[in-house]
């Protein structure tokens, strides 16, 4: 087989696992149930976070929470506007910036408030962001290597899920590719015209000058870590073409200076509102050092090896993997290194190394650990430039087994995907739905030991409203006593009780076994148990325990 034919046989394979990226993404659209943030995100884009009341320690009805996830009644002009004001002050007191939210909110205003509408915006911006990865690759690999950099992208499991992920950090990695992208065709620009003033092309430069700072302004205002790559895009400059820095600081500084606006409003009030005790603060020497490893080295191994699965394994798991990646991209530098690919080892390792590092730094300073929250979702913004790494390694250093090495990845990284997908179901609160619409008109109370507003929401959006359910949700610690008022006071108002008993309730402990045997106590008095059942989703957050229990004849 001649080399074109090869070549382009290997273009074809490539091109199948993009389309196969694609599919994933429109085919898991609404296969899941939102999950805990999503949820949350929702209420933000409905501007009606403000109107959301935690959970008292008396029976409320369950379909008042209904309305919140919906837009408000909107009559004119007027109603519009104080919608949108009431968006912006819920965002206030919100970690991040608006533009996601913002998207969101115009997103449901089009196409409504289902898992599909609200998760097809952000498929759609991952779908760009390997179109964009294409463009990145090309640039510093040719065609091939640009289909194989969007390969990888699109079929890693960790950016699928973000990409079904009603939150921000999938769309950021549009951001993060487009910026790059655009500063690396600005800089090729300039070095061609140096050698040749004949070949630059003024529409161009303006094109990707835009490019440039629109990206800057969205990234910033769609994660405020983005500030860590901006300044690996700053090593970049100083790297490839420090004599003409201030070419491409201009750009990124008109970037930066849109997000003004913002910063003097919104920035400021968040900084007020923020939750930094989130990020956590350890107690002696050594466990600030594990620590802060674990942050440096866990995102490795979520990002290129666990994917989604982190969620429901031991954290040493994720260090171990993080150990094992961090071990590839070594032996991917050097072979590059070897082979005199200096140029492009050097994009990849600032684009995906050095802002973690960053990040790092910035966390010992603060006495810290953002590298090491939410699953690696902190430092999502890292994942392009490891796959670009391990496309340059492909591409360049691979020789005869390119295609070989290249399609095992892909179908690694694929199998990993499809057998998220396809095995761990996320529908737990539609069981909990199909067992209150067992009896649907007979009044039924839920116990809940969780007052969180990601699963009262959930239980809101997924139980029919028109459902005769009460909601009682209060921490573990009150439950019992504030059951057995409710049910003293109220003797003969439920004829159906439905205890869920959370296995992470997210504001306070979950049950001790002490507490269980309370509410059963409380419970036996009046009610037979009927069915329990074990509810799991993809991670801790979704598992629960179900008790039904009925009135007993004696009790009517």
């Amino acid at each position: 087989m001649t080399n074109l034919k090869r070549s382009l046989q290997f273009s074809s394979i490539l091109l199948i696992f993009i389309a196969i990226a694609v599919l994933l993404r429109v085919i898991n659209l609404g296969s899941r149930e939102f999950w805990y943030d999503e949820v949350l995100s929702l209420l933000l884009c409905t501007g009606q976070k403000m109107a959301y009341e935690t959970p008292k320690d008396t029976p409320v009805t369950l379909a008042n929470y209904t309305p919140l996830l919906s837009l408000p009644i909107e009559n004119g002009i007027s109603d519009i506007l104080v919608t949108l004001k009431n968006f912006f002050r819920g965002l206030a007191s919100e970690p991040h910036p608006p533009l996601f939210f913002l998207g969101q909110h115009v997103w449901l205003r089009l196409f409504g408030n289902t898992e599909v509408a609200m998760r097809s915006l952000g498929a759609l911006l991952s779908i760009g962001a390997i179109a964009s990865a294409y463009g990145l690759g090309r640039r510093l690999l040719g065609h091939r290597g640009g289909l194989l950099f969007a390969a990888l992208l699109g079929t890693n499991n960790y950016y699928l899920f973000h990409s079904l992920n009603v939150r921000m950090y999938g769309p950021l990695v549009l951001w993060i590719i487009l910026s790059a992208w655009a500063l690396l065709e600005l800089i090729e620009d300039k070095i061609l015209e140096r050698k040749d003033p004949n070949i630059s092309s003024q529409k161009n430069k303006v094109i990707w000058n835009f490019v440039l700072i629109g990206s800057v302004a969205a990234g910033f205002l769609t994660f405020y870590y983005f500030v860590y790559f901006l300044l690996a895009l700053a090593v970049l400059v100083l790297w490839l073409d420090r004599q003409r820095w201030w070419h491409y600081a201009l750009p990124m500084g008109a970037g930066v200076l849109l997000t003004s606006p913002w910063v003097l409003w919104g920035t400021t009030q968040q900084l007020r509102n923020a939750d930094f005790e989130r990020f956590g603060k350890s107690q002696s020497l050594i466990e600030t050092v594990v620590k802060h490893l674990e942050g440096a080295i866990q995102p490795f191994g979520i990002h290129l090896v666990l994917g989604d699965w982190v969620s429901i394994l031991p954290p040493a798991i994720a260090t171990v993997a993080g150990v094992g990646a961090i071990a590839l991209l070594v032996f991917c530098s050097i072979s590059l290194w070897r082979e005199n690919q200096r140029r492009v080892l050097g994009v990849a390792l600032i684009l995906g190394i050095l802002p973690l590092l960053i990040a790092v730094a910035v966390d010992i300073l603060k006495g810290q650990f953002t590298t090491g929250f939410g699953f690696g979702r902190s430092t999502i913004y890292i994942l392009p430039g490891c796959l670009l790494l391990l496309a340059v390694w492909i591409e360049r250093a691979t020789g005869q087994w390119r295609q070989t090495v290249a399609t095992v990845l892909l179908l690694l990284y694929l199998s990993v995907s499809i057998a998220d997908f396809s095995t761990r179901h996320r529908w737990m609160f539609h069981q909990i739905a199909d067992i209150i619409k067992q009896e649907p008109t007979t009044p039924t109370l839920i116990a809940m030991n969780s007052n969180a507003w990601g699963h009262v929401l959930r239980l809101a959006y997924y139980i029919p409203p028109k459902l005769p359910v009460e909601l009682l949700a209060q921490p573990s610690t009150k439950l019992a006593p504030m059951l057995e008022k409710t049910l003293t006071s109220e003797p003969s108002n439920y004829q159906r009780l439905l205890w869920l008993d959370s296995a992470r309730p997210v504001w306070g402990s979950r049950t001790t076994e002490a507490q269980k045997k309370q509410i059963q106590q409380i419970l036996n008095d009046q009610f037979q148990l009927t069915k329990t059942q074990q509810l799991f989703g993809t991670w801790e957050l979704d598992q629960f325990t179900a008790y039904l229990y009925q009135r007993s004849a004696s009790n009517p």
